[in-house]
């Protein structure tokens, strides 16, 4: 049966907002649009590997602890939000590209543009490159909305609470059977070196994640995509931080569901969230406050 096509996302708001922040949940879409999987050369489990899988029900609490939660309905292989609209790949969209678009990206090298070429293992996962004009609904249909929604909820916040943080919300392969266990850390957290947040929310979530047992690695081998990167300006009270979850810790990656151990990450999880909303605003706020009638400098990318 053919489900319908989703808005390009949801919204979960707090019955009050209470805490100066903003979840956002980029890639746990499930909706795969039939004209991707005509398209594709990989079958419906090979491209959900790709998808950070029921991350959305990881926060599930964080509405009820008085923050908004937005959660992107379509699946990231289709078109990823975490890149900047104009990071278009060659390889896999015709020409003509715009002008700007900007071919040279690592991520693009990577095969990972906001219209990604490949999935899990660099496998590729359309049989032929898409024309510009495909490309460009796309982004306008979901990349567009997603940024101005997201913009709107940073930019509410900022102005009601003096200061902002986004917790950009992700999770990575937990690895393969053949290697040690804990060869990779429970939890990555990517502040771009420093650039994107704060020093208090990236010490608070590390103390926080170590204190319950968990190995904790910042910027390696996640720093952050382009979320971090376009909302966090820790100068002027905005900040984001990017949280990455060894999904072994809550999934079970071959039938995309969660083992017994979720309920124990999810509770440990309201705990980091709880010391991280715990941080003393004088350690957010911006060095200026923002004038009268001022805009958030925020602005949409590739408008």
């Amino acid at each position: 049966m053919n489900q319908a096509a989703p808005p390009p996302y949801g919204i979960i708001e707090p019955q009050r907002r209470t805490l100066p922040f903003v979840y956002n949940i980029p890639h746990s879409g499930r909706y795969y649009p039939p004209d991707l999987l005509q398209q594709s050369c990989l079958s419906l489990d090979d491209l959900r590997a790709a998808e950070d899988c029921l991350v959305d029900h990881l926060y599930a609490g964080v509405p009820a602890l008085g923050a908004p939660m937005l959660v992107n309905a379509y699946a990231r292989v289709y078109l990823d939000t975490n890149r900047d609209a104009l990071e278009l790949d060659p390889k896999i969209v015709e020409p003509p590209l715009p002008a700007e678009a900007n071919t040279g990206s690592e991520r693009v090298a990577a095969g990972l543009g906001v219209i990604p070429a490949v999935t899990s293992g660099c496998r590729p996962i359309y049989r032929r490159p898409l024309t510009a004009d495909t490309a460009a609904r796309r982004i306008d249909a979901i990349h567009r909305p997603v940024h101005a929604a997201l913009t709107k909820l940073m930019t509410a916040t900022l102005r009601e609470f003096g200061y902002a943080v986004l917790i950009d919300c992700h999770s990575m392969p937990g690895g393969s059977g053949n290697r040690p266990r804990r060869s990779e850390p429970d939890i990555v957290l990517g502040d771009r070196y420093g650039a994107s947040c704060a020093p208090a929310l990236v010490q608070t979530a590390t103390a926080a994640f170590e204190k319950l047992g968990y190995t904790v690695a910042r910027n390696a081998p996640y720093a952050g995509g382009f979320n971090t990167e376009h909302y966090g300006h820790p100068a002027r009270g905005q900040h984001a931080l990017q949280i990455e979850i060894n999904r072994r810790l809550y999934l079970d990656e071959r039938r995309f569901s969660l083992t017994p151990h979720a309920p124990t990450l999810i509770e440990h999880l309201h705990q980091v969230l709880h010391a991280l909303h715990r941080i003393p605003a004088a350690s957010l706020r911006p060095m200026r406050p923002l004038a009268s009638g001022e805009d958030m400098p925020l602005r949409l990318s590739a408008e």
